[in-house]
């Protein structure tokens, strides 16, 4: 009886110990693994818009820069750029016509 004990507790060390290891590679991956993250980071999502069910805006800051991109499972495509973003869609379309 007393073997079963000790291989059921010497399993469980096991799984315990690699649901731990686990975890601490998740939390490392998610805070930058190898390299160290210094000073601000340059790119930002400010918000996201779904069209669609696969088509989506999404709104980035990069550095001081803002750009408007159309997401479709296809590609990426740039909507504008500027350090504006327009308050509707109506008015993006008037500064796109020459």
């Amino acid at each position: 009886m007393s073997d079963i004990v000790q291989y059921l507790l010497s399993f469980a060390g096991v799984i315990g110990s690699l649901l731990g290891l686990l975890w601490l590679l998740k939390r490392w991956q998610n805070q930058g693994g190898w390299r160290k993250r210094t000073g601000a980071d340059h790119i930002e999502i400010i918000e996201t818009a779904s069209l669609g069910a696969r088509q989506k805006v999404v709104l980035v800051r990069f550095d001081q820069q803002l750009v408007l991109l159309g997401v479709t499972p296809s590609e990426i495509r740039p909507l504008h750029v500027g350090t504006q973003v327009p308050k509707s869609t109506e008015e993006w379309l008037r500064r796109r016509q020459p």
